[in-house]
């Protein structure tokens, strides 16, 4: 976990994951920001926005954002995750896997 939007860019371009979880509150920063300097960044990291806020109150703000989609904290899981890449790639023609399923416990 980071605590602002420097250390995220910082983290995302060492570590280069597949998808990052970021709550659309960051204090005195914005999600949204956060995912806009990414997309700039070019890093192909897939943005999730999250919040305990509900879609309708972000709407805008979501579809004007260059994030993968929003999941309510609420309603956050790995299928919930799973899914809206499923759709991403599926938008994108891209049939890969975007993230792998859970392996057995």
């Amino acid at each position: 976990m980071v605590s602002n939007t420097a250390d995220a860019i910082r983290t995302v371009a060492e570590l280069r994951p597949d998808v990052i979880l970021v709550d659309v509150e960051l204090g005195p920063e914005s999600g949204f920001d956060l995912a806009e300097r990414l997309d700039e960044a070019a890093h192909s990291t897939a943005v999730i926005l999250i919040s305990t806020h509900a879609e309708q109150d972000l709407a805008e703000l979501i579809s004007v954002s260059p994030a993968v989609g929003f999941v309510s904290k609420s309603e956050l899981s790995a299928g919930a995750i799973r899914e809206l890449l499923r759709d991403r790639d599926a938008n994108e023609g891209d049939h890969a896997a975007a993230v792998s399923e859970p392996r057995g416990r």
